[in-house]
């Protein structure tokens, strides 16, 4: 997507850095226009490293191009933030004195702003009013929060978390292509208990699974999250998310009963929790010890296959018409052409529609912030691929899903 940042005079600009990054590190082209009172909080030089692209506040710079229109006419979405008590103003009356100006003028995309300024200029009858207009305009508006502010002041003027003003433009950005559809996707990993301290784990965070889950939400999807153990810090948006439901589960015999059980009326299935292969055969209820000698040998046991069992489910009618079945494989095989194959021989064993295989490795997939896929469709064929952050892979991941749905 063409993102435009409006960046103007308020001491909150600081905070627009990590929004820019934020969407650059998603994968969206961000172009930022900063007032001139802006760059008396942060300079040019850093909106162009942050942004990737040229930064100007004249009309008058590449004439040429015609910028002080195209960047308005080529936007996907229009930001203002921080948007200033005077800004707000300008928008308005539809002033434009300004490259930002003449942007917001110039664009038929949708415009989010987010305000920040002291309390008493946010409760100000004249931006009360502004703010009405704004919005019966159709302009989005995020904020502003209500905190501590400059000066030692607090109250209703703060500006809104990058990271939360980021994620309402996502949801805006969104398709809508999964409007009335029911998701489950399992996330997380499980933990088969030896005793009450110890277990059989992984690594998974299950940062992909809720990225996954966001990404089905934001595109109107109601979504179950069945859950194995994600930290809340993982979890943040998902929690609290209109349109997701999360179902904390612990073992693999847990969470193959709620998958189980969200399949029956799911049109879509994810599973893109790591779920443990094996189980202790039973499991101490103490804790055991070095005095009672040491512990040598589990006997373990294999636990069901989830992912097959939901497949082969489906083809005994025990689940909606259409319904699209998505596993996850992760494989530390440096050999791409490896991967494919495995993948492959794993879609079909399966019985799923979709494979997502994605590397494991130091900078890939687990307990950190990129993943790096390739989607296995019928056939074997590679039907789409991505890698970056995991919200950009999500995204990759539900399109291949949309476009199967058709």
């Amino acid at each position: 997507m063409n993102i435009v940042v409006g960046v103007t005079g308020g001491i909150a600009a600081y905070k627009t850095v990590q929004i820019v990054r934020l969407f650059v590190k998603a994968g969206h082209e961000v172009h930022v226009i900063p007032t001139a009172d802006a760059l008396r909080f942060v300079g040019l030089p850093t909106w162009e490293a942050i942004s990737r692209n040229p930064v100007t506040t004249s009309v008058h710079d590449d004439v040429a191009k015609v910028r002080h229109v195209a960047l308005g006419q080529n936007a996907d979405l229009v930001i203002v933030a921080p948007a200033t008590a005077n800004t707000i103003a300008k928008m308005t009356a539809g002033l434009a004195d300004d490259l930002l100006g003449t942007t917001l003028l110039a664009t038929s995309a949708p415009v989010m702003i987010a305000p920040a300024m002291h309390t008493e200029m946010w409760l100000h009858a004249s931006t009360q009013a502004n703010i009405r207009t704004l919005s019966e305009r159709g302009v989005h508006i995020v904020g502003p929060a209500s905190g501590e502010l400059t000066g030692g002041d607090s109250g209703p003027g703060r500006l809104v978390e990058p990271e939360d003003i980021v994620a309402a433009a996502l949801r805006l950005l969104a398709p809508g292509d999964l409007a009335g559809l029911n998701v489950a996707i399992s996330a997380g990993g499980t933990r088969e208990p030896i005793d009450p301290v110890r277990f059989l784990g992984n690594r998974s965070s299950g940062r992909q699974g809720v990225a996954l889950a966001l990404e089905a939400a934001d595109r109107g999807a109601e979504v179950l999250l069945v859950s194995a153990h994600i930290g809340a810090d993982v979890l943040g948006e998902a929690s609290t998310h209109p349109r997701v439901r999360v179902e904390p589960v612990s073992t693999a015999i847990e969470l193959g009963a709620a998958m189980t059980d969200a399949s029956r009326t799911a049109d879509i299935v994810v599973m893109a929790a790591a779920v443990a292969d094996y189980r202790p055969a039973t499991a101490s209820p103490t804790k055991l010890t070095k005095e009672g000698g040491p512990l040598r040998q589990i006997a373990l046991v294999e636990n069901d296959d989830v992912v097959a069992g939901l497949a082969a489910a489906r083809a005994n009618g025990a689940a909606p018409d259409g319904q699209v079945i998505v596993a996850f494989a992760a494989e530390t095989s440096t050999s791409p052409q490896e991967r494919r194959e495995r993948a492959r021989r794993k879609r079909a064993s399966k019985g799923v529609d979709l494979l997502a295989v994605n590397l494991a490795d130091a900078e890939h997939g687990f307990e950190v912030a990129d993943n790096a896929v390739e989607i296995i469709g019928e056939g074997g064929e590679v039907v789409g691929e991505a890698a970056g952050p995991k919200r950009v892979v999500a995204a990759a991941i539900v399109d291949a899903i949309a476009a199967l749905r058709g």
